[in-house]
């Protein structure tokens, strides 16, 4: 598209219109799998997807707790959608902490001005792609995992691994480049709108100035708040995850599930048991949130440092933080997409309600980061004044 990119006034309340229209369709969508293309052109025409961008560059200039609410709401009723456009902001935001303004203001100009979806094959931990050099420029070959948003983008964000030093390389290319196939092999139970299957890179030209060397990857405390946003962005999709979890369990025993036989009440929404219940499933949900937000503003504070002057021991408690916000949102998706059938009764499994997905999509995304290893992370710095590690990506 060439048109220049209306930037909402509202960013909250446009997330939330386009999140009543995500949700009417969200069941059948995740049951089809494959490529949103209407939804992600509808992301396009929202203008949210540069809401990140500096006003200068042709965005809003949003700070994280405002972009980050913006996923939250997404999330509620397309964990998918969700998924994808929070590492739109993902991606905008490593180019500006691993590369040089030379770089990266042409690059966010341009996603501004003509609606640009960045789509994800970093996946550093996946290291079957090899960076050759070449006379004037590098060449990426290998294949890569985890693909998301990818498919239906225009930039792409791409690590390789030096074929002769073992560094790590991050570059940024156009997705048409000559050399990226991009397979349509994502098959998981769930955010099974995410694209996030693999790709082939075939001698892939990427020239030096596409490359984000200085300062690199985790090179400096303050490059080293990009795992930070990575958490935050998880964590902010899983409570919205969890939210609309919630929400479908207390519409379906409001308004479909039937009493049980030994309640006494004439209505399943009377029944003390899940009154109970309801209650404490949302008292989790807003201890997330609140722990959420506070971990948020950290973030902001950290990134609006002046000169990027953010030192290892800030780092280490943002660190903790996002961790602690981590653990909580993760359980409380987990918690709400299994306990809603508990509550709603078991007409509410019926594959035509598609109630499982806020389960599925939860259970599929937090594999990635074991929560085991944030309690961890929190009780060594606790205990023994650990500083995490920079390279914990996710």
């Amino acid at each position: 598209m060439s048109q220049a990119q209306a930037v909402p006034a509202d960013p909250i309340a446009t997330a939330q219109d386009l999140a009543q229209r995500l949700a009417a369709t969200a069941a059948r969508r995740d049951a089809a799998g494959g490529t949103p293309k209407a939804e992600r052109d509808a992301l396009r025409a929202s203008g949210l997807l540069a809401l990140s961008i500096p006003r200068a560059l042709g965005g809003l200039g949003a700070d994280w707790v405002q972009t980050l609410e913006t996923v939250r709401i997404l999330a509620t009723a397309d964990g998918s959608l969700a998924h994808v456009y929070g590492f739109q902001h993902l991606h905008l935001a490593t180019v500006q902490l691993f590369g040089q303004p030379a770089q990266w203001r042409p690059w966010l100009l341009q996603t501004a001005r003509h609606r640009w979806f960045w789509g994800n094959t970093l996946n550093p931990l996946d290291r079957r792609t090899t960076a050759t050099r070449q006379p004037g420029h590098w060449e990426f070959s290998g294949k890569k995992s985890f693909t998301s948003g990818a498919l239906d983008s225009q930039m792409l964000v791409a690590s390789a691994i030096d074929a002769d030093s073992g560094q790590l390389l991050i570059g940024v290319v156009p997705t048409e480049r000559t050399g990226i196939t991009l397979l349509r092999d994502w098959d998981n139970m769930g955010q099974r709108q995410t694209d996030s299957g693999s790709a082939l890179f075939e001698r892939v030209r990427v020239e030096a100035a596409e490359l984000l060397l200085d300062p690199g990857p985790l090179s400096t405390p303050h490059a080293a708040l990009r795992p930070l946003l990575a958490q935050l962005i998880l964590a902010h999709l899983f409570l919205g995850i969890a939210q609309g979890a919630l929400r479908d369990a207390v519409d379906f025993v409001r308004d479909k599930s039937r009493p049980w036989m030994d309640s006494g009440v004439a209505r399943a929404s009377d029944d003390p048991h899940l009154i109970h219940e309801v209650g404490q499933l949302q008292i989790e949900v807003d201890a997330a949130h609140a722990v959420l937000l506070e971990a948020a503003r950290t973030l902001d504070a950290l990134a609006a440092a002046a000169g990027g002057a953010v030192d290892e021991q800030a780092s280490a408690q943002a660190s903790v933080a996002v961790a602690e916000a981590k653990i909580l949102t993760t359980e409380a998706a987990l918690q709400a997409g299994e306990h809603l059938f508990a509550l709603a009764g078991s007409s509410a499994s019926r594959a035509a309600h598609h109630l499982d997905r806020h389960w599925r999509n939860a259970r599929v995304h937090t594999l990635h980061d074991p929560v085991r290893w944030k309690y961890h992370l929190l009780g060594n710095y606790l205990l023994n004044g650990a500083l995490p590690r920079r390279h914990q990506w996710n």
